[in-house]
């Protein structure tokens, strides 16, 4: 697909972008090659390829559930500034 630098102009704008004029042919250019590249990217036949998260087999290391805290909701009920029914009291800030 052929953008013309109107067309850059356009995106540009929609976009909030200032692009300066001296930059506006190689955006053009830059924009149009990503856009014939999802062209044929859009023509390959992706028919019983299975769509993967990460291109790497990998696994996510993760840490073990443990708890490593002690209870201690007592202690902090007990220096609140207001608490009642084992809630903490805030002010009201959205009416």
């Amino acid at each position: 697909m052929l953008l013309t630098t109107e067309d850059v102009k356009k995106i540009a704008y929609l976009a909030r972008l200032g692009i300066e004029n001296q930059d506006l042919d190689a955006y053009t250019k830059d924009l149009s090659n990503m856009l014939d590249l999802m062209t044929r990217m859009n023509e390959l036949d992706t028919e019983g390829v299975q769509a993967m998260a990460h291109p790497l087999d990998q696994v996510q290391r993760l840490r073990s559930d443990l708890i490593t805290e002690t209870e201690q909701r007592e202690h902090f009920q007990a220096i609140a500034p207001q608490v009642e029914d084992g809630l903490y009291l805030v002010p009201k800030v959205i009416e």
